[in-house]
């Protein structure tokens, strides 16, 4: 009706939609539909219909249903229009059906027939109206009946309908891929077909198809980058342009298809680093079509095997992104840099106030991806600072969901990067207290553990001060209004395992707290249940350390209240604490042992002392147990009747035994499996050309399916039996094959040493400030000292792989450097230069070899550490100074420099050693020689070529004069 423009409408359908649109109510609009279908209710019965008719109606029938009324009464006729011959009235009824019905309607088997028979029609407007519905309204049972017409179709000679095959074919992928398992080559050929429409088409499914299994489709990267590679060179027709883009959806399916082939696979992503590198330099980002491309060509990079030229243009179109006014950009670009961060840690550094600038904006969306960020990018140095951010601004906001989300993220970064362990106590109080019922229990249990076995201190000091600094702040905390359930289960266990460990507290003031926890929680059995429990253990310690237990009598009057109360657990608990007092010290030290709460306690599940007083009761007539395996089938009624029941005294109770089998066994009825035959079969891919072209073969797995037949049991004759669920007869089980995913990420092999490029200084991209902010010349010392605070310190990951690790490691450090304790010293390791780039057509960097230096003679002080650096420098300046070469763009090119039969790929390798030899100078100093091996780096004195580098570097980052700013702010700055 939009298209004709209402010509060809009777008025009263005008008048229809006109009175709806003027209608000033809802309750207006529905007396009208209302009306409206009473009428059709009425006219859809009469006799002798004219087809122009009741087409009007059953359009009529779809703009109730859009307004979201009921109009099932005319289903029926919908689905006697498709079966007209007319064209214009057989895709107004299959329109109609497809908005109407779902797979599962009773009426779709109405129209498998017609979609049959319209499939082999001679109209190929037919066809395509046909393939719109089998994608609406095929299931999985029904999709046998036209598959085979479907496939038919991908050879039909117009372009349209071979692309709605394709499309439908995916539907089917969907829905059952065991059905389309087969055709998985049909995909292969029509990869090649010379419409673009359907090779884009076939994009679809292929990256389902990959994204399941990634080897069985390695052979297809050469022709996917050259798909690519035509498409970035403007070869397809401009009908194809998009925003004066050429084919930019076809662009990013590519690219995503691309960086699942490539994720740890060096070879496969050598072959993409060319047009991927073209993408970004002729890519417009002046749209945001343009800009989409832009971001996924960064996921792709992020996902392959890591080239230094990429990264770098990936970290430029980043900082495009951040600098960008749009919050739409700076999400991207906020994304885009969590993904390359796991490659390349220092690009954050580079954009540190941008990622202050989207932390502080009102935006809630850019603000939550920033968290996410953030949680990447955590380490030692800047815990404190993101966690204590993420807990406030958990305040903030009242959606309980990312509320969870935020809590589990802050107890996931203080367990592995606590600094200290007053700290994680406090963080986590603060979860506890702000976060409510929404922490999850595991969470309580992993914090209880933590306190009773510590971090991974072996020293018992550490111990007591961390049980000691838990049992001061649960102490300050008991007291506050409308504390979650779950922290006062922490706080009651924590009271009553270590709060008189120390000797601080009393028994009297400890037991007081608990019983006031228990008196103004009185509604929470489990609060309750946890203060007995505490009173317990605090009663059982005083009495095994010999002193008297004085009962105050609030903890008298609980105790007795709980004696009688309707809760069986609190009963049994009170009634076990007047036993426990009633004992003498030896047998409660025996019972409840100080300290012994995280000590493993040997159960034998076969519960042997039991056996003397099962064979009693089974000479007394008493029945076996039967074990769970055996209760269901045959085998348990075979095992009842091998059992003398006769014999059996009568009892009381019900009788459970099932009734006599018949007398003529069944017989297992067994099935031979049948197999699927396997087609092997190579089919010749050529290139997809579209102008112009060559064609390349590409060799074809080959597909096979094949399951063995459920074997079943024939049952008939055999009486069903009634009594227990559990002895009743239980269905066959069946087992699933477990899929593995697929990561999607860069592993690389075992064994292997990863390198991690880093992004040439000289094209480095810096965050520059917006419009208001550049009228200012100063940035604010909040900004700073928060830059200061994230971005400080080691740039490394130091993720701990357990969380007694992790606090060991992560409680220790002093300042900004970790103390290491003589005897854990390693030697510096020494960085390798990288393999060559094979796709680098530049010029070999001819290494420069520095002169040698004897590192005695630099222990014996006879030269000086300054002189070392200034002689690296001057070596490094004479490599540096070759220009850079234009054909080695992709090329893994390192400037290295030889120094006393070590390698060194950059200036960090040359201060590592200096530090080294200096460090190695003060020890020996301090007497006691050391090896050359055991040497580790530490800060040298004096003046340092890497932070001159890096201050200088920040200073025109920052666009401010360093003389009139405060040298130390800077040194903050950079950690």
């Amino acid at each position: 009706m939009g298209s004709q423009g209402g010509i060809g409408q009777s008025k009263e359908f005008l008048d229809l939609v006109k009175s709806i649109g003027e209608a000033r109510s809802k309750a207006e609009e529905d007396r009208i539909v209302l009306g409206e279908i009473e009428t059709l209710k009425r006219r859809l019965v009469e006799p002798g219909i004219p087809k122009r008719k009741m087409k009007e109606y059953i359009i009529r029938l779809v703009y109730i249903e859009m307004l979201g009324h009921d109009a099932s009464f005319g289903y029926i006729h919908a689905v006697k229009m498709t079966h007209d011959d007319s064209l214009f009235l057989k895709r107004t009824g299959y329109l109609a059906v497809t908005l109407f019905l779902n797979e599962d309607h009773d009426l779709i088997i109405l129209i498998v027939n017609t979609i049959q028979k319209d499939l082999k029609s001679d109209n190929f407007l037919i066809v395509c109206a046909a393939l719109n519905a089998v994608c609406k309204l095929i299931n999985e049972e029904t999709i046998p009946a036209v598959l085979p017409q479907v496939v038919e179709l991908l050879g039909h000679q117009k372009e349209a309908v071979r692309k709605k095959a394709i499309m439908a074919l995916h539907r089917f992928h969907q829905k059952s891929p065991s059905s389309v398992s087969h055709l998985v080559s049909n995909f292969r050929k029509r990869l090649c077909d010379n419409d673009p429409g359907v090779m884009g088409a076939t994009l679809c499914p292929l990256l389902d198809l990959v994204n399941r299994d990634v080897s069985s489709f390695k052979d297809l990267v050469v022709s996917f980058v050259s798909i690519l590679k035509q498409v970035a060179e403007h070869r397809l027709p401009k009908t194809y342009d998009y925003h004066q883009l050429p084919a930019p959806f076809i662009q990013i399916r590519l690219l995503k298809i691309l960086g699942l082939l490539g994720s740890g696979d060096k070879q496969a992503s050598e072959q993409m680093y060319m047009v991927v590198g073209d993408i970004f330099r002729k890519c417009d980002s002046s749209s945001n079509i343009g800009n989409a491309v832009l971001y996924q060509c960064v996921c792709c990079v992020s996902s392959i095997h890591p080239n230094p030229k990429l990264l770098e243009s990936a970290a430029d179109v980043i900082a495009r992104f951040l600098k960008s006014d749009s919050h739409n950009l700076k999400y991207l670009g906020i994304d885009a840099l969590g993904r390359l961060i796991k490659l390349s840690p220092e690009i954050a550094e580079q954009h540190q106030l941008a990622v202050i600038d989207c932390l502080e904006d009102p935006d809630d969306t850019l603000k939550r991806k920033t968290f996410e960020l953030l949680h990447k990018m955590t380490k030692s140095s800047n815990v404190e600072v993101i966690v204590d951010r993420m807990i406030d601004y958990m305040i903030s906001i009242n959606d309980n969901h990312y509320k969870t989300d935020i809590v589990s993220r802050c107890v996931e970064l203080a367990e592995q990067f606590a600094p200290s362990n007053q700290w994680f106590i406090q963080t986590m109080n603060r979860v506890f207290e702000h976060a409510g019922d929404l922490v999850n229990i595991k969470v309580a249990h992993n914090l209880m553990h933590l306190i009773a076995e510590g971090f991974g201190e072996d020293d018992d000091t550490e111990y007591t001060h961390l049980r000691s600094s838990a049992v001061d702040s649960y102490l300050r905390i008991i007291g506050a209004p409308k504390l979650p359930s779950v922290f006062l289960q922490v706080i009651c266990w924590v009271l009553g395992e270590y709060g008189t460990a120390d000797g601080k507290y009393s028994a009297s003031y400890i037991t007081g707290k608990l019983c006031d926890v228990a008196e103004a929680y009185s509604n929470d059995e489990t609060v309750k249940a946890y203060a007995v429990t505490a009173l317990m253990k605090i009663y059982a310690c005083e009495m095994a350390a010999g002193r008297t237990v004085d009962i105050l009598p609030e903890c008298q009057t609980l105790i007795e209240e709980l004696s009688a109360s309707h809760s069986t657990d609190l009963q049994q608990r009170a009634y076990e604490l007047q036993a426990v007092i009633a004992l003498d010290a030896q047998t409660v030290e025996n019972i409840l042992p100080s300290d012994a709460s995280s000590k493993e306690i040997e159960i034998d599940k076969n519960l042997p002392f039991l056996n003397d007083h099962v064979e009693r009761a089974i000479e007394k007539g008493a029945q076996p147990y039967i074990p769970e395996s055996e209760r269901s089938g045959f085998s348990s009624a075979s095992y009842l009747n091998s059992q003398d029941l006769h014999e059996v005294p009568p009892s009381h109770g019900l009788r459970f035994e099932a009734y006599e089998l018949p007398k003529q066994p069944s017989v297992p009825l067994t099935t031979p499996p049948v197999s699927i035959g396997s087609s092997n079969e190579l089919i010749p891919v050529p290139e997809p050309t579209y102008n112009r072209g060559t064609q390349a073969a590409v060799s074809l797995p080959s597909s096979s399916n094949a399951g063995p037949a459920e074997v079943k049991l024939r049952l008939d004759g055999v009486q069903k039996r009634w009594g227990r669920p559990t002895y009743s007869s239980s269905s066959a089980s069946t087992s699933a094959a477990a899929s593995q995913d697929t990561i999607n990420g860069v592993t690389p092999p075992d064994g292997a040493t990863t390198v991690t490029p880093a992004i040439s200084k000289g094209r480095e991209t810096t965050y520059e400030p917006t419009r208001k902010t550049q009228q200012a010349v100063e940035i604010s010392p909040e900004k700073q000292k928060l830059a200061a605070s994230l971005f400080g310190g080691s740039s490394k990951q130091e993720r701990k792989s357990s969380l007694g690790g992790g606090h060991k490691t992560a409680a220790k450090p002093t300042g900004g450097h970790a103390a290491e304790a003589p005897a854990k010293k390693m030697a510096a390791p020494v960085q390798q230069p990288p393999p060559p780039d094979l796709l680098d057509l530049g010029e070999m960097t001819v290494a420069t070899t520095g002169p040698l230096i004897d590192p005695f003679k630099q222990l014996e002080g006879l030269l000086d550490s300054v002189e070392l650096a200034s002689s690296t420098k001057n070596h490094v300046d004479v490599s540096a100074a070759k220009g850079p070469d234009a054909m080695a763009f992709y090329g893994d090119s390192a400037t290295t420099v030889e120094q006393g039969g070590h390698h060194f790929s950059s200036i960090d390798d040359v201060d590592n050693l200096v530090s080294g030899l200096s460090s190695a100078t003060t020890d020996a100093s301090s007497g006691g020689g050391i090896p050359t091996s055991q040497l580790t780096t530490q800060n040298s004195k004096g003046p340092n070529l890497k932070d001159a580098l890096q201050k200088d570097a920040l200073v025109r980052q920052m666009g401010v004069n360093p003389s009139s700013q405060n040298p130390n702010l800077f040194k903050d700055l950079l950690g």
